[in-house]
């Protein structure tokens, strides 16, 4: 026997889609609450998204903004001053200096993400499985990341692309390791403090698996020194980037990278053409300027401890 369709149905419809509306409407006005308490309480670290959403911009819209080819070659219009036709000058080869900065964003973007997103996220796998297992495991876990944290961040970078050869992956992965034990170190001393806790022993004790605990009630309490150290690094990423380009062991001619500029033509020409070096130095100083601000107040915003009243 068939069951006649309920007369309540088309009601009930309205309503699931009425409460969908009000849910996204009140997520939505949340969101644009907080964007305008952070930029009012924060004017820096809005100032410094600023810098990152335009650097965004830039990077995504370089093939449209860019007056010339990065690549192309005038020997006609080598070293010429900044004028109207070259805001920024050209360089020996004619090729305009504007071009090859906003295409060079590109890459350094590419490689601060990048790296700074797979360092601290296996950082934060490593730290809260030596929080939560402790023992052995924890002990086995910062040996090494003792070791790696023993050296600063460029000594590493160096080694592993001078081992691995240069090129945008080795970099990538030059980077990243070097990322991967400061962020595991802070992860985990957020990590001991919850493992502690009562809904953890009551999880445990019900039978629920390690790796469900870990990723479902750890990460989330851990989350918010994992972003603020995803940002701090964002900055040392692109800087790190820079720096192995200008050591020649990155991004090579002819493809435009900011260190690569540097280390060329920016220090060969100098003093006959001062604006090869001024031009990607500032763009590597307000890159990292404009993270580390934004990190730092995101840190200010998500820690307890530094909110004020």
């Amino acid at each position: 026997m068939s069951r006649a369709p309920t007369a309540f149905a088309p009601g009930h419809d309205s309503m699931e889609i009425a409460r969908r509306r009000f849910l996204e409407d009140t997520g939505w006005r949340r969101s644009r609450r907080a964007t305008r308490d952070f930029i009012r309480r924060r004017p820096l670290g809005a100032a410094g998204a600023v810098i990152i959403i335009l650097m965004i911009l830039a990077a995504a819209l370089a093939d449209v903004i860019s007056p010339y080819d990065p690549v192309a070659q005038d020997f006609l219009d080598s070293l010429l001053p900044p004028s109207v036709q070259h805001p920024l000058g050209t360089d020996s080869f004619g090729r305009d200096v504007l071009s090859r900065l906003l295409h060079g964003a590109r890459g350094a973007l590419l490689v601060g993400f990048v790296s700074s997103l797979a360092g601290s996220t296996l950082g934060l796998v490593f730290g809260v499985i030596g929080a939560y297992f402790g023992g052995k495991v924890d002990e086995a876990i910062q040996r090494v990341m003792d070791v790696l944290i023993s050296f600063p961040l460029i000594v590493i970078a160096i080694a592993v692309v001078a081992a691995l050869g240069p090129g945008v992956v080795n970099v990538i992965v030059a980077i990243t390791v070097p990322v991967i034990p400061r962020v595991a170190r802070v992860v985990r001393s957020s990590g001991l403090a919850v493992v502690r806790m009562p809904y953890i022993e009551a999880a445990r004790s019900i039978g629920v698996q390690a790796p469900r605990i870990m990723f479902r009630h750890m990460v989330p309490n851990v989350f918010a020194p994992y972003l603020i150290m995803l940002t701090a690094f964002l900055g040392q990423a692109i800087l790190l980037e820079a720096s192995l380009a200008y050591l020649g062991l990155g991004v090579v001619e002819p493809d435009p990278a900011w260190g690569l500029m540097l280390r060329g033509q920016g220090m060969q020409f100098l003093e006959q053409a001062p604006w090869l070096a001024v031009a990607p130095g500032v763009a590597i100083s307000l890159a990292v300027f404009g993270f580390n601000l934004f990190g730092d107040s995101l840190r200010d915003a998500l820690d307890p401890r530094l909110r004020t009243a």
